[in-house]
């Protein structure tokens, strides 16, 4: 029994480290490249806590080393769905009623590994995994992954705390429940921060979770549910279960016990689920709760009075940071044609010196895209704008599979602002820029604020004051996260809690109280102290 009112420790985002050459750090992340590599992981499905081999497998393949295999994972199907679903609805009898303080604790304890003994692995399993330079898996599995863990302990210290009044003869409090049945948490390629963040935060709030992961990330998510177990995880809180998305996913929209769906991918995949879920609301317990955060085709806005060295900087690093296969990467840009001609020279320039290849070759700022699928569908992008009128390719625009999926960091200049590039999300290393007249500033911005159904990131570069908030009101519903005079990426959590709406998701801001919400089924007490003993009230009686 506990009674006390436990007080959680302050949040501080964790510290990226720097990798200098002859550090510790960077030493101890080129043994764990050099381990992982030299051994081929079996990965099962983790259900209750039992490893299940289905013999249905996949690879778990290098991107910028295509030939290269670190991984067979076995694959859930129907009958392993209904085997998790048991395992998590027998194991939510204990979850849920163990005190918060010692839920909390196990994620507190994961965050403690995760940026300490593991710091290493994680980072190494996302660089080979997702092809991530050493300075973005360090951001990503080390720094955000870590954030999110601490962040969300603090979010439901906040939420616990928040009480309605009580007057005179009356008690009033709020129980934060957690849902009624499981979560599916189904989580992309991109960022193994993501996944984590999917299947802890609805378990933190006291959720039983069925955690999918991207079919391309199963490696690193792998790495993740490991620590999660090594933390202390209870058996069945979260089962793991990769898979083919329409085998998992069509059994677990058919059960009866989906309470929500945290989710992070591609717009049309979302919006099947949520059609389904629609289509089936009389057969489930309780309306599910669905979060998702899924495409952008997000901006770079720039006015005359715009600093063109930051501009160029921020062009390359909203774009080419980890290949553009950020949720957030800025992949359309509106530059004024006064800017033009100094922003296109430096461009060229800055670019031609960007080295792209093997990441772990500690020198090179660029990997390769993800897999065969994207590296395709991206080069098929370029094609378009090669063979074009209306498009001029300033610099990039190679392609080569041959080692593993490179792709150049590509820009491409366009005379019409509805072209294809312009609109349609690449998700790769490609950016498209429309030169405005000066004189039709205000247009431009009304015409960037109509051109995509997306509302993730847009940034605005400017020096006149007056011209930036012209700028942040015209474009108020195109971002769910804005910048000013900076790149479209890089979110903290704490900072700038993440997430766009219209087609961009549910903007339920990952790493906010915002989120932990959703995970979460207010119960309201009132205890009366001042009895009723008659059922007349005094106005009645005359």
């Amino acid at each position: 029994m506990s009674n006390s009112m436990s007080k959680v420790m302050e949040f501080e985002n964790e510290k990226i480290l720097e990798y200098l050459p002859g550090s510790r750090e960077r030493e101890e992340l080129k043994k764990a490249l050099k381990d992982l590599k030299e051994e081929i992981l079996e990965i099962p499905l983790i259900i209750g806590g039992r490893e299940i081999r289905t013999e249905n497998t996949g690879q778990c393949i290098m991107p910028h080393d295509n030939k290269k295999v670190i991984a067979k994972y076995h694959m859930a199907d129907e009958a392993e769905v209904k085997m998790a679903v048991n395992a998590a609805l027998e194991a939510k009898k204990d979850w849920e009623r163990l005190p918060w303080e010692h839920r909390a604790a196990i994620f507190m304890r994961a965050a403690e590994l995760a940026s300490g003994s593991w710091r290493a692995k994680l980072n190494a399993a996302t660089m080979l995994c997702q092809s991530k330079t050493f300075i973005q898996a360090e951001i990503d599995s080390a720094c955000e992954l870590t954030d999110f863990l601490r962040y969300n302990v603090r979010c439901l210290y906040e939420l616990y705390g928040e009480q309605p009044m009580s007057l005179k003869g009356s008690w009033n409090r709020t129980e934060y429940r957690p849902l009624e049945g499981f979560v599916f948490a189904v989580s992309p390629f991109n960022f193994t921060a993501i996944g984590c963040n999917l299947a802890a935060a609805p378990a933190i709030s006291g959720n039983v979770v069925l955690w999918k992961p991207a079919s391309n990330a199963v490696y690193s998510a792998y790495m993740v549910f490991k620590l999660l177990q090594e933390a202390g995880l209870p058996d069945g809180v979260i089962n793991f279960i990769p898979g083919k998305g329409g085998n998992v996913g069509d059994a677990v929209l058919a059960d009866e016990n989906l309470a929500g769906i945290h989710f992070t991918g591609s717009t049309e995949v979302f919006r099947d689920m949520w059609k389904t879920v629609g289509n089936r609301l009389d057969l489930y317990r309780t309306f599910p709760r669905l979060v998702g955060e899924t495409g952008g085709k997000n901006y770079i806005f720039a006015h005359s009075s715009a600093d063109v060295e930051a501009l160029t900087a921020s062009i390359i690093r909203g774009a080419f940071e980890y290949q553009g296969q950020k949720c957030s990467a800025a992949s359309r840009g509106y530059i004024p044609k006064s800017l033009w001609p100094e922003l296109k020279g430096r461009l060229i320039e800055e670019l031609g010196t960007i080295k792209a290849g093997n990441v772990e070759d500690f020198n090179n700022f660029m990997g390769a895209v993800i897999d065969r699928h994207s590296f395709n569908a991206i080069k098929g992008y370029i094609d378009y704008a090669r063979d074009s009128v209306e498009a001029e390719i300033i610099s990039g625009g190679n392609c080569d599979d041959s080692v593993g999926y490179f792709i150049e960091p590509t820009v491409i200049v366009v005379k019409d602002p509805h072209f294809k590039t312009m609109e349609e999300e690449i998700f790769g290393p490609v950016v498209t820029l429309y030169i405005y007249e000066d004189k039709a500033f205000e247009d431009t911005l009304e015409l960037c604020g109509k051109t995509s159904q997306y509302g993730l990131t847009g940034a605005i570069f400017g020096r006149d004051r007056y011209a930036l908030v012209k700028m942040e009101e015209e474009l108020m519903h195109t971002a769910g996260n804005f910048y000013i005079n900076d790149k479209p990426t890089g979110a903290v959590v704490g900072q700038q809690p993440f997430g766009g709406s219209r087609a961009s998701g549910t903007n339920d801001k990952a790493g906010s109280k915002l989120n932990m919400l959703r995970w979460i089924c207010p119960r309201v007490i009132k205890e009366n102290f001042d009895y009723v003993l008659d059922y007349r009230y005094e106005n009645n009686i005359e």
